[in-house]
This record gives C-alpha cells, sequence and structure tokens, in this order.
C-alpha cells in the first residue's frame, strides 16, 4: 500500500558520544580467495548462484520474549537495513527528528557519483549481490545473524533499493540527510550501535571491491568511502540526537473489529506517550514474528486518551498483517517502532484541501481530516474534498466514521467511488477517473493514499496540474531493511 505524501533492535548504550564515523581498513573481513568457501555454498563472488548462508535455518527467539530495552530515558518506564525513506518537503519535524543539516555544512566532499551509480546492480543481480554481502557479513560476524529474520529475500531486497537511493541523492545534501537521520533513528528499534556501522561500512566495501573486479579502482575506492563514511556518520549522530525517546513502544490491544474477511481494525493502547502528527505512520511487531516489522498508518489524530487506530489489510502470505487480522485479539500485545512520514498537514497553509484515497489508505487521510476538525476555531476554516475509492459498497469498510466526519466538519464534502459495483448509490468508476472529472485541484494541498497502482495512476492525473510542495503522498512502505548490528 502506497500512502500518498511520498522513501532498527534497543540501543544498548545511549552514553556513547558519537562525533561521526570514519571508515577505517581492516575489520576482520574475509579475503576473496576464489578457492576458499567462506560459506555454505558460496564459493567467492564469482558463484551468484549458490545458496547464501544467510538463508541458513537459525532457531527464532522465543515469540514471547520482549528485548530489553537499555538506555531510555530514566523517567519512562521499560516497554518492550535501510529503509525507504520519507521526504519530508514540508519542513515539518517528526517526532525524534535529528539535526537538520546546517547550511549544509555536513555535507559530503562531493565523490564522482556516477561511480557510485555504476557500481551498484538492479533487479535479480542486485538480490544476489546482497545475499554475497550478508553472507560476507554473517560469516565474519555471525553474533549478528539473530538480529534480522530468518527469511531474508526482502530484507535483500529493501537494503539493495537504499542504497540505490542514497548513490541517487548524493547530489541532493539536505534531502539525503534527512532520509539518512531518520533511518538512524529508526534503527535504534533494532539495537543498532556506533560500532556496528564500521562493520557495516567495512563490509560493504569489501563486498563491492569483490563484485566489481577490474572496475574496482582508485576512483570507485574513493566515491564509496565518501559515501559510505557520511551514511554511517550521518545516522549514527541521529541516533544519538534520539537517545532521550524509547526505541519502541508496547501497545495493548483493547479492541479488534473485523470489517472484512481480510481486514480488521485495531485500537492499541501504547504503554507510555506516543508521539506523531496525523497523516504518519509507525512499525509494528508482533511476538510471533520477532525481528520482523511492518509499517501501518495511524487511523486517528491524537486522542486525550492516547489510544491508536489501525487499519489492516492481510496480504497473502504476509505474516505480520495476517497476524493481526486473523490471530490477534483484545489483550494482546504489540511492540511499536517511532511514528515516521511526512504527509501532515501544515498548520500555517490556508488553502483547500484534496484527500484521494484508496483502499486502507484511508487510514491516515481520517487522521488528517480529523486533526482539521479539532483546529475548526481556531484558524480559519478549509474546505476539504475527500475522493474514497472502493471496488464494491461493502469495502467501504469505514462508512460509520465517514458519516462521522462529515458532521464533525462542516466543510467536509466526501464522495465515493466505486468500480465494480453499477448498482450502488455515489458516483461509479476508478477513483483517479473522478477526481479527473469532479475535482477541483486550484489553490489545493493534495494528500494521496492507498495501493501502488491507484496512487500512481492518480499522480498521472495530477501531473503538471498540482505543485511538488502542495502534492503529498508517502512512498510504499514495504519491509523494513536495517544495517547490521
Amino acid at each position: 500500500m502506497i500512502r500518498a505524501y511520498r522513501n532498527h533492535l534497543s540501543l544498548a548504550d545511549t552514553d556513547a558520544t558519537i562525533q561521526g564515523v570514519e571508515m577505517t581498513p581492516g575489520g576482520g573481513i574475509p579475503g576473496e580467495d576464489p578457492a576458499h568457501n567462506y560459506t555454505a555454498g558460496l564459493t567467492g563472488p564469482v558463484r551468484r548462484d549458490s545458496t547464501p548462508a544467510d538463508q541458513a535455518h537459525l532457531p527464532a527467539q522465543h515469540p514471547g520474549i520482549v528485548p530489553d530495552q537499555q538506555g531510555t530515558h530514566p523517567d519512562r518506564h521499560p516497554a518492550a537495513g535501510f529503509q525507504a525513506g520519507e521526504d519530508t518537503r514540508d519542513g515539518t519535524a517528526t517526532p525524534g527528528g535529528g539535526k537538520q543539516c546546517p547550511e549544509f555544512s555536513c555535507q559530503p566532499p562531493a565523490p564522482d557519483y556516477t561511480i557510485l551509480k555504476q557500481t551498484l546492480t538492479d533487479g535479480p543481480a542486485a538480490n544476489r549481490d546482497m545475499a554475497y554481502f550478508y553472507s560476507l557479513l554473517f560469516t565474519a560476524h555471525p553474533e549478528l545473524r539473530t538480529m534480522f529474520p530468518l527469511a531474508m529475500d526482502e530484507q535483500r531486497r529493501a537494503l539493495s533499493a537504499a542504497l540505490a537511493r542514497c548513490a541517487w541523492s548524493m547530489d541532493n545534501p539536505q534531502s539525503l540527510h534527512e532520509y539518512l537521520a531518520e533511518l538512524g533513528q529508526d534503527h535504534r528499534k533494532y539495537g543498532v550501535q556506533e560500532r556496528h556501522y564500521q562493520v557495516f561500512g567495512e563490509t560493504l566495501a569489501n563486498a563491492l571491491r569483490l563484485l566489481n573486479g577490474p572496475a574496482w579502482d582508485q576512483e570507485a575506492v574513493a566515491a564509496w568511502h565518501t559515501a559510505i563514511s557520511h551514511i554511517c556518520s550521518v545516522m549514527a549522530a541521529a541516533a544519538q540526537d534520539a537517545a532521550s525517546e524509547p526505541p519502541w513502544w508496547v501497545a495493548e490491544v483493547i479492541r479488534h473489529e473485523r470489517r472484512c474477511p481480510d481486514l480488521a481494525v485495531l485500537t492499541i493502547r501504547p504503554s507510555q506517550p506516543f508521539p506523531y502528527q496525523p497523516g504518519q505512520y509507525l512499525s509494528v511487531q508482533v511476538l510471533r514474528w520477532p525481528r520482523v516489522w511492518r509499517n501501518y498508518s495511524i487511523a486517528n489524530a491524537p486522542r486525550a486518551d492516547g489510544t491508536l487506530d489501525l487499519h489492516i489489510r492481510a496480504i497473502p502470505g504476509g505474516q505480520v498483517s495476517t497476524a493481526l487480522v486473523q490471530d490477534t485479539s483484545a489483550g494482546d500485545t504489540l511492540l511499536l517502532g517511532p511514528a515516521r512520514g511526512a504527509m501532515i498537514a501544515g498548520q500555517d497553509s490556508a488553502r483547500d484541501i484534496l484527500c484521494i484515497a484508496g483502499g486502507t489508505g484511508f487510514a491516515p487521510i481520517k487522521a488528517i481530516i480529523e486533526g482539521l476538525a479539532a483546529r475548526q476555531g481556531r484558524q480559519a476554516a478549509r474546505r476539504i474534498r475527500l475522493f474514497v475509492g472502493a471496488r464494491r459498497r461493502p469495502d467501504l469498510y469505514d462508512l460509520a466514521d465517514l458519516a462521522r466526519l462529515e458532521s464533525a466538519c462542516a466543510r467536509l464534502e466526501v464522495v465515493t467511488a466505486l468500480s465494480d459495483d453499477p448498482g450502488a448509490r455515489g458516483r461509479h468508476g476508478r477513483v483517479h477517473d473522478v477526481v479527473w472529472q469532479q475535482a477541483s485541484w486550484q489553490d489545493c494541498d493534495v494528500f494521496v493514499s492507498g495501493p501502488p497502482g491507484m496512487v500512481r495512476a492518480t499522480l498521472r492525473v495530477l501531473a503538471h496540474r498540482a505543485s511538488d510542495e502542495h502534492l503529498h503522498c508517502d512512498p510504499p512502505r514495504g519491509t523494513t531493511a536495517r544495517l547490521p548490528a
């Protein structure tokens, strides 16, 4: 699911002073002797079709064990890769946000960006390269294997995508800094410590050297040395900036409503205050699947009782989503990562708002509208048009709350669009087509959220009609990849 306004273990030592991470030679990474079998089924970088060691079966930790949360703020009660990052186009600070790169003073010396891009592969080759990287990592540091999920396919894909984003963003230092800072803060829930960034950098550099062969010349070494040092330094510093906040929260499920066979609305209560802004999302881990986190939008504006609503659709084969929809009930415990995302309605804007939602993409849109409705009276009311798309009327799983929102927000207009239910009330057709026919987006802040195909189609409709500054949409939020810890 893409949320339109579109890009991790407990911190064990918060007293560490992080001034930056500089890559140095060494670190015990295995050499490149192709005759030596470093891992099961992997003989040097040329045998990319072999089974990497990072797929070896290891016993999972007990699903009921909550990780130790050391180094949290003394006033708080103990609670319980890389990830695609978030764009912060409106400059709104997120909870636990790191320091901004002042005047771009921390931008890295400019490497040859072309070399960074040329030394990374994509598609199936990228997945094989990441498998080789993790094989080197777990061979040299086998103690790190337990910090990763047993199935590594999604982890490898996410890390490859994050590296590509970094390589393509090195010439935009402010955007890269914001992305890396959020990654560094988020990786605290995995227990990533300062020393782990050194391990990651050395292993990645060694893997790239072995995989690129003769192409790994002095220019490539210099470019990646600069890039990796910058990546690690920004992430480590951001983690230190966020040390006063919990790496994760324990939450109790207090209500579980099955709205459809494959969809449930959960109301959860974190054990301590959970800071966020309407439109953001969080990551969730269920005790049945340790070390596996999935991102879900928060479906309500902040409440006095601190409870949060999550709209969860079970994905075929999805471990976390299926557990949340089918095997979760009131009284169960979840772990939550910090709020992330930049799909936020700025308080200083007087522009009208156009919201376009499909499926469970309605969740963040609902939170944004609730937040705006709560401000009525404190500022000039903003007209809101909400287009909600579904295939059939029963798929509009939150109609009661839609009606409640309309009564609570006098300037809200709700338009439903049904693509496969010709006999039902409301507009008919795909939501992006209905938006094209009926919506006015002039002088509007536009928020788009829903399945990837629907978001892409909507953005095509809005292309050249809404500026990037006023078009808000988060990228696909898949699995969370992490740096080695």
